[in-house]
């Protein structure tokens, strides 16, 4: 085909993985494509960042920019309709301290600043071109990847590697069949960004606020310009029955939670009002001799603890230190490939198990009332600011607080141990 291009590394998807990913392999010199469906800045949700996400932030030479961009995040707030109460999760009390805060950000302008970044770094940076085939000939042999360009008009690239950051279109684990969805965590989402919204001051000023309502929960993060992102993720039945017009429907949600329809009155709507599934899933196998998929390509798990953006960048991280080291010595790129799904999959384990249970009222109450004996309160918090990659400091807080979760669940069960749930005196008093 005429105009036929041959990068070493061809990218799908302009998002934050797909943007990481081919700033880092332009900055070590390689020839990146990177293709994105849709044209920036558009709408996306997952605004809020974890402290984390700073050292990749750094390493991009975008951090001052994003925190030019961005709301101050000194933590996380939980609030519990059944009992009102408010329990804080400050970032100084994570065991690693070496990152105590993060931003709160439009992941419209923030996308578009790493997808701009990438093109500087000399990234082939190209909007509204949508990936139609992907196929793949004998082990050494150059991929072709068939696109759509702006003008409709067809356009073939020859990559010797593909990254796919594609996101939830799963390119590559839809059409090659290796998709698992987890149908335990099936739930939906409903969002949108108002403006007046009751906004917490003094030490909470800045902080992520989880409604934890009767079946589901809600997120309200604050934005730049009075903005605040609103969402109810719930599921199945925290949907049914439910009727009308999609205001309609977020409207009732909102007026069902009594600390949440609290901070909203008088607030507006200043948005569309979006919605989405969020069942997780992986993929069985997410590499290959030449491709590699990354972020949520490869996996998704529910957004309840701001973590999606974390690990696509640091999947994005880890997938161009592979396709940088297959290019040289295939083998090597492979078992990282390997490390890179592996790294991903465990991650989405150590969260996953909370997020599945955070409906779970002695979760909850934990959750409410949390203890620090043995490290147990900072290891959680510690996981809340994003390190989720095998911090040996919280082996033995993570451990102990999921063993006091099952001994009170085990007591619930035969009616015997403290009230549930979520009531102040279900635990002793914060430490």
């Amino acid at each position: 085909m005429p105009g036929t291009a041959s990068p070493d590394i061809l990218i799908v998807g302009g998002g934050p993985a797909g943007s990481t990913a081919a700033a880092l392999l332009a900055m070590q010199g390689r020839s990146v494509t990177l293709l994105e469906k849709e044209a920036h800045p558009r709408f996306h949700i997952g605004e809020s960042l974890l402290p984390r996400n700073l050292d990749v932030l750094e390493r991009l030479g975008v951090l001052e920019e994003v925190r030019g961009i961005g709301v101050h995040k000194p933590g996380a707030e939980f609030v519990s309709d059944r009992t009102g109460r408010s329990c804080a999760f400050p970032f100084a009390q994570a065991l690693n301290r070496s990152r105590t805060s993060a931003w709160q950000v439009r992941r419209s302008d923030f996308d578009a600043l790493l997808f701009r970044n990438a093109r500087s770094k000399g990234a082939d940076a190209r909007e509204r071109v949508r990936v139609t085939d992907i196929r793949f000939g004998a082990p050494g042999e150059r991929a072709t990847v068939l696109a759509e360009g702006p003008e409709k008009e067809a356009l073939e690239f020859r990559p010797r590697y593909v990254l796919d950051a594609s996101g939830r279109d799963t390119f590559l684990a839809g059409r090659m069949r290796v998709k698992d969805t987890n149908k335990y965590n099936n739930t939906a989402a409903m969002y949108a960004h108002f403006e007046g919204v009751e906004r917490r001051t003094g030490e909470l000023e800045g902080y992520i606020s989880i409604h934890l309502a009767e079946d589901g929960w809600f997120w309200l993060i604050p934005l730049p310009g009075d903005v605040m992102s609103v969402g109810f993720v719930g599921n199945q039945s925290a949907w049914k029955n439910r009727k009308g017009a999609a205001q309609e429907v977020f409207a009732a949600r909102i007026a069902s939670s009594p600390t949440v329809s609290d901070r909203l009155r008088g607030a507006r709507m200043v948005s569309d009002i979006y919605s989405t599934g969020n069942y997780s899933y992986r993929a069985r196998q997410g590499f290959g001799d030449n491709f590699l998929m990354i972020g949520d390509a490869y996996g998704f798990v529910d957004p309840m603890f701001s973590t999606g953006v974390l690990m696509a960048m640091t999947a994005g991280e880890l997938g161009a230190e592979a396709a940088h080291a297959w290019l040289d010595d295939p083998a090597r790129g492979q078992r990282l490939a390997a490390r890179t799904n592996r790294e991903l999959a465990d991650a989405m384990d150590r969260i996953s198990w909370l997020i599945y249970r955070i409906n779970d009222p002695v979760l909850r109450s934990l959750f409410m009332a949390p203890r620090n004996t043995l490290w147990m309160r900072d290891g959680i918090i510690n996981m809340l600011a994003g390190n989720l990659r095998g911090d040996p400091r919280a082996t033995l807080p993570i451990l102990s607080f999921k063993a006091v979760f099952h001994v009170l669940s085990a007591l619930h069960r035969f009616g015997l141990g403290p009230r549930m749930p979520e009531e102040p005196t279900a635990l002793a008093p914060a430490e």
